[in-house]
């Protein structure tokens, strides 16, 4: 009996390793396609499947009924893992969002944006929100749903001895970040920093790389067409998967907003499962 525990053990310290490896799953923000699905939602799905991509953030039926969709889904073996939070509904009535969830099985519910005037937004905003976030997860936990945030960029501003991010990262007790390296460093943030400065906060990333040489922006806006393959911008990307394996970040979510995302997807899912494989 103790040969064959000491077997098992020594069989699960060799898995071990690939068990790390599995522990992320790429996936794809259907944003990324909302110009193609408005033409040809099948194909496109079915496009998404051969990339080798099964999760998906996302939600709505592209004129389908919910069954019809459903349909869809589970013929190409793809789930959708997350939806949208608008910021005003959650001021409002969660009841939709948690329906949208529940109808897809979904586990994380984001937020994607900040109502506030054009521009880096003010730390008595971002205290509003914050609290709001907090009521919010605590409400959508007992659903079994995780509440997420999106930052866009315009978080930092300048605030104590950080910013405002800093802020909403260290009050944030019942919601997590769902954290688009793209936008962080537009805002002037860097993602692996502050991945290593507040770990385990970020159960799934926004991986999205930008050209070499494209000017920051603090107001969440940008050229969605300085958006580029994974690994060929300037972002460090490669540096954040490996820190999103040690952290145990359960989904590399691709966001490409270019009009060339059906070219570049492709080669962005797999430089993300070569750094996966290191």
């Amino acid at each position: 009996m103790k040969t064959q525990i000491k077997i098992l053990l020594l069989f699960l310290f060799l898995l071990s390793p690939l068990v790390t490896i599995q522990a992320q799953e790429v996936a794809l923000q259907l944003y990324s396609l909302r110009n193609e699905m408005k033409v040809d939602p099948v194909k496109y799905h079915q496009l998404i499947a051969e990339w080798g991509i099964s999760a998906l953030e996302g939600g709505g039926e592209y004129g389908m009924t919910d069954a019809e969709y459903a349909k869809l889904l589970a013929d190409n073996n793809l789930r959708i893992m997350g939806v949208g939070a608008d910021y005003d509904q959650l001021n409002k009535d969660l009841s939709p969002i948690i329906a949208q969830a529940k109808k897809y099985g979904a586990k994380y519910a984001t937020c994607y944006w900040i109502p506030h005037k054009d521009g880096p937004i003010s730390i008595e905003e971002i205290k509003i929100a914050t609290a709001l976030f907090n009521a919010v997860g605590q409400e959508l936990k007992k659903e079994g749903i995780t509440f997420l945030y999106h930052p866009h960029g315009y978080e930092f501003t300048k605030y104590g001895k950080g910013d405002v991010m800093d802020y909403m990262l260290e009050n944030a007790k019942y919601f997590a970040f769902n954290l688009d390296v793209y936008w962080v460093k537009m805002g002037g943030g860097d993602p692996l920093a502050i991945m290593k400065k507040y770990p385990g906060k970020f159960p799934v990333l926004h991986l999205k790389d930008r050209k070499i040489g494209t000017p920051g922006s603090k107001d969440g806006h940008g050229d969605v067409e300085k958006n580029v393959v994974l690994g060929t911008g300037d972002i460090d990307i490669a540096g954040i998967i490996q820190e999103a394996k040690k952290q145990g970040t359960e989904y590399l979510s691709i966001e490409d907003e270019s009009s060339r995302s059906v070219t570049q997807i492709p080669l962005s899912v797999a430089f993300i499962k070569r750094q996966l494989e290191k």
